[in-house]
């Protein structure tokens, strides 16, 4: 099968793949980052880390890169906790694979990002989060490696409003 074959084209809805990483210790504390006050989106918001997945790579390399680049950790384990589809009401969505960190090695490293900081999941439900992370925390907490992933879906009202759906 050729990339002809493929039925890309301009004219059809495209998904911009990006990756979500919340570092949890065997403690059970979440790693967030606040977002540097200078980012084109979620400034001054705490977020998991994460980005796009470049041309060429696989969603779990992207995963252990932004991993890495934002936090100098490292993961022994990741744990795919599910997937979301963001509908943008434009002909560009986005797709992004939302991972578990465990068994971190490595020291952490500040990044441009923002600042980093470990959260119990209590006192990060408290914080200036980006606005699905107060859904999003507790089901990727409770996500074990052997159970089912969530698939979410996103879109907006006319309003405006994140309108948000899971099902596992």
């Amino acid at each position: 099968m050729s990339a002809d074959s493929q039925g890309v084209s301009n004219l059809r809805y495209a998904l911009i793949p990006r990756v979500l990483i919340f570092p949890v210790k065997d403690t059970g504390q979440i790693l967030l980052l606040e977002g540097a006050l200078d980012k084109k989106i979620w400034a001054g918001l705490w977020n998991g880390v994460g980005g796009h997945v470049e041309q060429g790579e696989t969603i779990l390399g992207a995963a252990k890169r932004e991993l890495y680049e934002e936090s100098g950790l490292s993961a022994n384990k990741l744990i795919f906790c599910g997937q979301v589809v963001v509908d943008t009401g434009q002909n560009r969505g986005i797709i992004f694979f939302v991972f578990k960190a465990k068994r971190l090695t490595g020291d952490l490293v500040a990044s441009a990002e923002g600042k980093l900081s470990w959260f119990s999941l209590q006192n990060a439900l408290k914080l200036n989060l980006v606005e699905d992370l107060y859904t999003l925390l507790p089901l990727v907490m409770r996500q074990r490696a052997s159970g089912r992933p969530f698939w979410g879906f996103y879109r907006y009202d006319e309003k405006g409003q994140l309108v948000m759906s899971f099902t596992s």
